[in-house]
């Protein structure tokens, strides 16, 4: 295999042979893994040519496929004229080198097949840097691997001013210059990520923020633009998202969130990516309510919601409350199957961001969270507080107004935000004489005005003016 052959990663126009092992208690079906593997190498813009799948109960340390399966592989390589072999495992160097030297053709993992598609969908400028640092970290361990046909550099070799002369190997070169970049990058990468965990907790104050998150063309996207005056790209595609957007969503009653589409999620994402791309999973980890998207048209939906929720366990996100949303229920031939993911989650919601079946729904139960636990009140302000009055009569239920000498009372349904916003904004607010600021605890219980969402009991009322409203 030519030295250019291996320096050149990307796998676009690729003929490409696909290769999966099955080992005992395994969490996908190889049939699915295979299905994932070619979707991603497809998206990567590969032409799968042929597939090779082995059962084992442990991997060769050598060339992790059994000495017959790699003969099978080289004869299926030669038949098929493929210029690659696409690994949905994680290699070892010393692996990956090994069976290129046995197949002449060019051996990635699934970690770096996904890498190269971050690396061709990232539009940003913090998301290009998120996937070089990636791939830079995936390759400074595989340096050795990848470069050990080099040879010592001599003193009249062409290396420039500045290395420590004759002698030093080409190897020791890469990895010098390879952390001298990982180290400028990061930086340049701490800088933006400080930046944007001061705009999300900004932006935390000021907004109820939702996020949609999700597997890998589950439809957020979709959704999003659905939901909002949306912007952000759809296609039929794994990571067609690799940036967040966020919009604002307006409810009913006139109350707004904003709403944010991250990059989806997908099983064994490599942890240098998910390292990286910490900038822009901060969005993630800092919503106030989590919509988890699941493709329910999908064979494997069940195995992709698990490792939606081990990947969000894993980046910290397990604060927030979080919300089943089942997408694309207008592709579901029988409905059979909707009944049995709605007996396994009750509180499932069932929409379709393409025939809109659903949204309305969704948005009641966002605004429930949003505003939080209600309360009826008799409000009163000064009819000349323009803010605090519009603030009621645009964004609260009202019911009744009485007029006094210079102050309204309007009788409404508050939610605990709704009084901390209307507090905050407000000259001056009195619930029977006595000012809101001061009643805040007796008429919510700490964990409400935490931002719990939790309901409130009657009996825990002390009021006979209020009354209890569950969500």
């Amino acid at each position: 295999m030519s030295e250019m052959q291996r320096e050149q990663l990307k796998v676009a126009q690729e003929m490409a042979v696909l290769v999966a092992v099955q080992f005992p208690r395994p969490k996908l079906a190889l049939e699915d893994r295979l299905a994932e593997l070619q979707s991603l190498a497809e998206t990567a813009g590969a032409t799968v040519v042929g597939i090779l799948s082995q059962k084992r109960y442990k991997p060769v340390g050598r060339t992790f496929l059994g000495k017959g399966k790699v003969e099978e592989l080289g004869k299926l390589v030669e038949m098929t004229k493929a210029t690659l072999v696409i690994f949905d495992h994680d290699l070892a160097p010393a692996q990956i080198r090994n069976i290129e030297q046995m197949l002449s053709v060019k051996v990635i993992d699934r970690s770096e097949l996904i890498l190269d598609i971050f690396a061709r969908r990232a539009s940003t400028h913090a998301a290009k840097l998120q996937v070089e640092i990636a791939q830079l970290e995936y390759t400074y361990p595989r340096l050795r691997a990848m470069w050990d046909h080099l040879g010592q550099v001599t003193g009249g070799a062409p290396v420039g001013i500045g290395t420590r002369g004759p002698g030093e190997q080409q190897l020791e070169i890469d990895r010098r210059l390879v952390q001298k970049r990982l180290t400028r990058l990061k930086k340049e990468l701490d800088g933006i990520h400080a930046r944007m965990e001061r705009e999300v907790l900004h932006r935390n104050e000021d907004h109820y923020t939702v996020g949609l998150v999700g597997y890998t063309n589950a439809g957020k996207s979709s959704l999003f633009n659905a939901l909002t005056s949306g912007g952000a790209y759809a296609n039929d595609k794994l990571f067609a998202t690799l940036s967040t957007r966020v919009e604002q969503w307006g409810l009913t009653d006139g109350n707004n969130v904003l709403l944010s589409d991250t990059v989806g999620f997908i099983r064994d994402l490599p942890h240098h990516l998910v390292a990286s791309f910490r900038s822009t999973l901060e969005e993630t980890v800092q919503c106030q309510l989590l919509l988890v998207v699941v493709d329910v048209s999908d064979p494997t939906a069940r195995q992709q919601f698990s490792a939606v929720l081990e990947t969000l366990d894993d980046i910290g996100a397990t604060e927030q409350p979080r919300q089943l949303v089942l997408n694309k229920i207008d592709r579901l031939g029988h409905a059979d199957e909707m009944l049995l993911w709605l007996r396994e989650h009750p509180d499932a919601l069932l929409v379709s961001a393409e025939s809109r079946e659903g949204l309305d729904r969704l948005a009641e139960i966002v605004r429930t969270h949003a505003i939080g636990p209600e309360l009826q009140l008799n409000i009163t302000v000064a009819t000349s507080d323009s803010k605090a009055v519009m603030f009621l009569e645009r964004r609260t239920p009202v019911e009744d107004r009485m007029y006094g000498d210079g102050v309204v009372t309007i009788k409404t349904t508050l939610g605990v935000r709704q009084a901390q916003q209307l507090n905050s904004i407000a000259q001056r607010v009195l619930i029977d004489g006595t000012p809101l600021g001061e009643l805040m605890e007796s008429l919510w219980p700490p964990a409400a005005i935490l931002g719990d969402t939790c309901r409130i009991p009657p009996h825990q009322l002390q009021d006979e003016q209020v009354r209890w409203v569950a969500p």
